[in-house]
């Protein structure tokens, strides 16, 4: 595994639960408003070994509650299914945030019963994709992501950053593509240095009307929103 780094304690990362977050380097997007920026190339930022982690974890049990592994995008990653059994054996729950590329990963970890909670980020409509993810997609393998997942095999929320690159019709095409799910979550956009990869301090608090939220919900089961936003 290329563990770049660790989030030794969150409140915010698996819903309801203390958590340790992994982040793995490398990412086949280049979202211009990632916010982990120095973690889209392959090249090891510091980083820290599996054993590394095993060990700090080993000194959590029974104070955590979870560990979620996020990136980058972890289903690039070859021994993630190893890594995984092992934190699962410590007696942690697992969260697996993915961009939905590797379906046949995602699948196969959720038939062996490693997953307990999948975050999975729905960047745009199908249509706008590259534009809003500067690189090829292969837009079919998330559409089978999104099936997987809601087969009800685990756990599992959607989620929206909402750029200044999408709009509200945007998101409605995005609620109909996950048509069914538990939960859609719609982020705030924060302002990211583009060399960096930093917040800048700059958040965009947007308007949404009542009515687009309305034809959302007729969509999915539960939306969320995360930030500071609008409603008119």
């Amino acid at each position: 595994m290329r563990i770049a780094g660790l989030q030794k304690n969150s409140l915010v990362d698996y819903p309801e639960k203390l958590s340790a977050v992994v982040f793995t380097q490398g990412c086949n997007m280049n979202c211009g408003y990632c916010h982990n920026r120095c973690l889209i190339g392959y090249e090891q930022n510091g980083g820290l070994s599996s054993e590394d982690v095993f060990a700090f974890l080993g000194r959590r049990r029974g104070l955590l509650d979870a560990v979620v592994i996020s990136g980058g995008e972890p289903t690039l990653q070859r021994d993630l299914a190893r890594f995984i059994r092992r934190v699962k054996d410590m007696g942690f729950l697992i969260k697996l945030d993915t961009n939905g590329t590797n379906p046949d990963l995602l699948e196969s970890l959720i038939e062996q019963g490693m997953l307990d909670y999948v975050a999975m980020d729905i960047k745009a409509p199908f249509c706008k994709y590259r534009q809003v993810c500067c690189s090829p997609v292969n837009t079919e393998r998330l559409e089978r992501s999104i099936e997987i997942l809601q087969r009800g095999g685990v756990e599992y929320e959607f989620r929206t950053t909402y750029t200044p690159q999408l709009d509200q019709e945007d998101l409605l095409d995005i609620a109909a593509s996950i048509k069914g799910a538990k939960k859609y979550v719609v982020q705030q956009y924060r302002e990211v240095d583009p060399t960096s990869g930093e917040y800048t301090g700059r958040a965009e608090k947007r308007s949404l009307y009542k009515s687009i939220w309305s034809d959302i919900s007729r969509n999915v089961a539960n939306i969320q929103f995360r930030g500071d936003f609008i409603l008119v």
